[in-house]
């Protein structure tokens, strides 16, 4: 039985000839909230990159609820670490680029959009306490505060799994606090598997399930082990 996320025999990298990382079994349900630790440049974000269909796998099986991920338009949401906001764009107008993905083309061409849309746009505003900032350019803001706007622009994606690349940077401890205990209560509110990548080890064993990527004798390529709590 496969889970949300299912990964087995999974060789990722860049390169055929250059295998970063293999993972032989990573099975993830529906709703599990899931952290990655491990050293700078192991394999981690590469991992999560395959998973949201931006780097292709170089063998094996990987599937993402029950199918591949090229066919999962719209249903992952990815928080990467260069956040890709539209600086000169305000907070709503980032925030939306995230709302439209399940639009017709006409309406997010010509601004008429539904008002299932305008509402979820502005409740993943106020989810991530950024409704008195919600006219003020991006650019304007804290590291901390845009870092904020792109978890609100995954949300209002309305995605069923979210990838976040070490999505609490920038962050100081209170306000990473407070935006983990709010995307935990949001997740779980929603049955959205959110799996993180995650330097902070005493954050990432907060999650359910918590993995680490090594290097295994020295070896040429990565692994991915659960740790034990």
């Amino acid at each position: 039985m496969t889970g949300q996320i299912y990964a087995e025999n999974l060789n990722i990298g860049y390169s055929a000839n250059s295998v970063l990382a293999k993972i032989s079994n990573f099975n993830v349900e529906s709703g599990d909230i899931v952290s990655i630790i491990g050293k700078s440049g192991i394999g981690k974000t590469t991992f999560l990159k395959t998973i949201a269909n931006l780097v292709k796998p170089l063998g094996g099986n990987l599937t993402v609820s029950g199918r591949s991920p090229q066919r999962i338009r719209g249903r992952i949401g990815y928080i990467p670490q260069k956040l890709g906001l539209l600086k000169h764009d305000t907070v709503y107008g980032n925030v939306l680029q995230g709302a439209i993905c399940h639009e017709s083309i006409w309406r997010s061409v010509f601004g008429f959009h539904e008002s299932k849309v305008i509402a979820k746009v502005n409740e993943s505003i106020e989810i991530m306490n950024l409704k008195e900032k919600i006219h003020e350019p991006v650019k304007r803001l804290s590291g901390g505060q845009q870092r904020r706007v792109a978890i609100a622009r995954t949300i209002a994606q309305n995605p069923k799994i979210i990838l976040a690349d070490e999505f609490m940077s920038e962050l100081d401890d209170e306000t990473a606090n407070n935006v983990w205990s709010v995307m935990h209560e949001y997740v779980k509110a929603n049955s959205i598997t959110l799996l993180i990548v995650e330097h902070n080890l005493e954050r990432a064993r907060q999650a359910q399930r918590c993995f680490e990527m090594i290097n295994q004798n020295d070896s040429s390529f990565s692994i991915l082990e659960e740790i034990k709590k």
